[in-house]
């Protein structure tokens, strides 16, 4: 029996849309759901929804500070399965946060178990720890079942989730927030509570005050875990003017002093969000890689309170030299940036100062107020009504009575026997027995008149802008009174200090290990060390068709100069030279070299001497050390030289009088007197020439002769007596230099 055919589907109706409006149309919903709902908080209540809805869904389940612990699962259950089916790691992880000590300044949760530490372990399964709320979270609730914010349908539509909490504690910049979303981020470190309470009453009165004169009250970010800022009050300004900038947070370190002279620093503050454990192990791999030299030891003796230990290598050491080499190179020092960047009114996304933040804060708060007044307002006019019903049917009780006992519908009877409401009808017909009591009527008078006042009270309160911020300002001097700076919570734990200044030479220092080594460099410029001060290099390798140019001492903690032929000066440090285990490397993988320069001369930078330099043209000038020195990898000019000319002679000035020679062997001598010290230039002409070229200069004490190196590496000199005949002006063409080196080089070099 065969098949049956089905009938052919009809074909779907297909639409054609262009691939960029598709992937500019979703990627648009992507980007506006991560900045909406998930990484962005509300300027109002500081949260983000997830943290929102579970303060919310604790709050369903009854976890008021004080109240029994329940399980974190149980949490984190009912939130996943009513409002945010996001996953239940994402939310556990968001709870723990708000639960941490060292990581929120003020904790929304309080948390039974391990919850995680300042290392940066990891805390235990939800299903091993336990939560409540703390009183924190308690004000930011307070007055949702009043009515004091809007609602909207969860995600299935089966309850509802609030827009935004009441927010009567200032969370965005008490704890502050962290998020990445699309194009946009939001960094906000913690603040302290009583000093924002303080510049928020201050704005209450002066509506207008802008964010640099709340800075009175805010002096800067409050950090959970402590330390020390040390950014200046005008950056500080600037970063809470514009709502932008960044906190430079150092540890706060004490010298603790030993036996027989010895001394530890102990360190007991780290920066926010560093983890201590991470911290250690940064600082003992880089005392195996010998970078902290003023380091011997570290060591965590840590209990519930940070104690880190750091050794110095000898007693000698400079500990605050020692701890500014700690801060360059580890998490001691930690930037932590702001970026004041938040949802207005729930919907738009905008970077704002100090004021406009507490501001909407304050607005917040207000709305919160009428809303709330509004609801109590409809609950006691519906109550007064009801007490209404409840007087005339103990005035007529005898009536009500037998109204009740001989009507079949007595609703209808009693509104038309009393003019009642619906709802005093109801309200005498659900009466007690007991309640008709004597006593009972005078405490009905005495609510009916206590609710009327309170009525009152309400209406004033809603009719007048003056009496709402009053009542504002009384709500943010309770939470000020709360977590006052006496409070063991709301006391301040970040100082202010300045950093101190160091000799930068003396800091660099600090980084390298100090110990000797010989710099060699070959003819083709491939530069290497030696450990030590190496007398015999003769036995060195080089690579084919390259062979040694010199050598000299020096120390890993030198800095070398290079003159090239551009005119320039270069800056090496001799710690980040190559060892001496193979040829080495090119210089040019150090400093950016044009192809068409080479070396000229490559010494140690003393720092106090002077230089004679000149171009092969025969001009030049002297130059302080100082002035020679780069601090980038494209060097220094100095020299000024254009192709063909360039740079080719180098002489420290040490004597009066000054020789140069050319190519063609002819050789003046002039006082040093006649050549102008300069910072950068082309100088002045130093020796005349008609076809030839300078081939070197030299700068040495008359009296006491000329003296050079031959080919050999033996020294030669000269006598004043000899040299006489030599001596003229600067600018003089010069004689044939007769007992001078063919190679037309004094090989005296940078002394």
């Amino acid at each position: 029996m065969g098949k049956r055919q089905l009938p052919p589907e009809e074909p779907a109706e297909i639409h054609e849309v262009m691939l960029r409006d598709a992937l500019e149309e979703r990627y648009l919903a992507y980007a506006l759901s991560t900045i909406m709902h998930r990484a962005l908080p509300d300027a109002r209540d500081g949260l983000k929804p997830v943290h929102r809805r579970i303060l919310y869904g604790m709050r369903l389940l009854r976890l008021d500070p004080g109240t029994p612990f329940k399980k974190s699962a149980k949490i984190v259950g009912d939130v996943m399965g009513s409002f945010h089916p996001h996953g239940d790691q994402a939310i556990y992880d968001a709870m723990v946060r708000l639960a941490q000590d060292f990581a929120s300044r003020y904790p929304l949760v309080d948390g039974q178990g391990n919850f995680g530490n300042i290392d940066g372990d990891n805390p235990a399964a939800y299903r091993y720890t336990e939560a409540r709320m703390t009183e924190v979270a308690r004000l930011l609730l307070d007055g949702i079942d009043e009515d004091g914010v809007e609602f909207r349908a969860n995600y299935d539509g089966q309850s509802k989730e609030p827009v935004v909490l009441p927010g009567g504690f200032p969370n965005l910049l008490a704890n502050g927030a962290q998020g990445i979303a699309v194009g946009m981020a939001t960094s906000i470190p913690p603040h302290n509570v009583a000093e924002l309470c303080d510049a928020a009453l201050h704005l209450i009165d002066k509506p207008e005050a802008k964010s640099k004169s709340l800075l009175k009250w805010v002096k800067g970010p409050d950090f959970p875990t402590g330390g020390i800022v040390i950014d200046s009050k005008e950056s500080i300004a600037e970063a809470y003017t514009t709502g932008r900038g960044s906190f430079r947070t150092r540890a706060k370190w004490t010298q603790e002093e030993g036996a027989r002279g010895t001394w530890v620093v102990v360190i007991t503050e780290i920066p926010w969000l560093v983890q201590k454990s991470r911290l250690v192990e940064k600082i003992a791999e880089l005392l195996n890689e010998k970078k902290l030299p003023l380091v011997g030891d570290v060591r965590d003796e840590s209990a519930e309170d940070v104690r880190l230990v750091i050794e110095p290598k000898s007693r000698a050491v400079d500990p605050a030299l020692m701890m500014e080499s700690l801060f360059r190179l580890t998490e001691l020092e930690s930037k932590i940036s702001l970026n004041l960047n938040v949802l207005i009114k729930g919907k738009i996304p905008k970077v704002v100062g100090l004021a406009e933040c507490l501001r909407e804060w304050l607005d917040h708060l207000r709305d919160v107020l009428v809303r709330r007044s509004n609801y109590r307002k409809t609950q006691i006019e519906n109550r007064l009504e009801i007490l209404g019903g409840y007087l005339i049917a103990y005035l007529n009780i005898d009536k009500v009575i037998k109204i009740i006992r001989t009507e079949d519908e007595p609703k209808p009877a009693l509104v038309k026997a009393f003019k009642l409401t619906e709802v005093q009808a109801d309200a005498i017909l659900n009466m007690r027995l007991r309640s008709l009591r004597k006593l009972e009527e005078f405490e009905i008078r005495t609510e009916d008149k206590n609710l009327r006042n309170e009525l009152k009270g309400i209406k004033s309160l809603l009719g007048s802008e003056a009496e709402q911020w009053s009542k504002v300002g009384e709500q943010v001097r309770k939470v000020r009174d709360i977590f006052g700076p006496k409070t063991p919570l709301g006391k301040r734990r970040t100082q202010f200090a300045d950093a101190p200044e160091h000799d930068l030479a003396a800091i660099e220092e600090a980084f390298v290990e100090r110990e000797p080594v010989t710099v060699v460099i070959s003819e083709k410029g491939w530069v290497r060390t030696l450990k030590g001060h190496v007398e015999d290099i003769s036995g060195l390798a080089f690579k084919t068709d390259d062979k040694l140019d010199h050598a000299f001492f020096a120390e890993t903690t030198s800095k070398l100069l290079l003159f090239a032929t551009n005119g320039k000066f270069y800056s090496l440090d001799v710690a980040k030279l190559p060892g001496g285990r193979g040829h080495g490397e090119p210089i040019r993988m150090f400093i950016d070299l044009e192809q068409d320069a080479a070396i000229v001369s490559l010494f140690v930078n003393k720092g106090e001497r002077k230089f004679l330099i000149a171009s092969s043209e025969g001009q030049g000038f002297v130059v302080k050390e100082e002035d020679c020195v780069s601090n980038t990898r494209k060097g220094k000019q100095v020299l000024n030289v254009t192709m063909p000319n360039e740079a080719c002679a180098i002489a420290t000035v040490q004597g009066d009088t000054v020789a140069a020679i050319g190519t063609n062997h002819k050789m003046v001598l002039f006082p040093l007197e006649q050549v102008p010290e300069m910072a950068r230039g082309r100088g002045v002409r130093l020796q005349k020439y008609s076809s030839a070229k300078l081939s070197d200069v030299a700068v040495f004490e008359f009296k006491a002769g000329l003296t050079w190196k031959d080919s050999a590496g033996r020294e030669q000199s000269m006598s004043a007596k000899e040299l006489s005949d030599w001596r003229g002006n600067r600018a003089d063409a010069g004689r044939l230099a007769h007992g001078l080196p063919k190679s037309n080089k004094f090989l005296r070099g940078v002394e």
